[in-house]
């Protein structure tokens, strides 16, 4: 199983990004290979529409099975999500992505 989590770094201990459309990286944790990739998404930064879609895009391309972020995506980019099967987790306000997946093992995460 893969999992994406919108982060403000590259690794563990990064703190998760409360923002999807405008998160720094978009990390992934592959289970099977206990290995954790980090997606440079800084050059949404500064658009001024669009983020979330061009977010939505990437996590598309990057094919999770699961999404753990903070706010959860907009409207938009929300809707465009729904296009592939992937569960949508919020509510993982400052926690580090380990925190993160430990809530989100121990089922403590809400669904979006």
């Amino acid at each position: 199983m893969k999992i994406a989590f919108t982060s403000t770094g590259t690794n563990w201990e990064s703190k998760i990004d409360p923002r999807f459309g405008r998160t720094e990286y978009i990390v992934i944790y592959d289970e099977e290979k206990n290995e954790l990739t980090a997606i440079d998404n800084s050059e949404v930064k500064n658009e001024a529409h669009g983020a979330g879609t061009a977010t939505a895009q990437k996590i598309f391309n990057l094919k999770p099975d699961v999404l753990i972020t903070g706010n959860g995506p907009g409207e938009t980019a929300g809707a465009a999500l729904k296009h592939i099967k992937i569960e949508i987790l919020v509510g993982a306000h400052d926690m580090t992505i380990k925190e993160a997946y430990e809530n989100y093992k121990n089922n403590k995460l809400q669904k979006a």
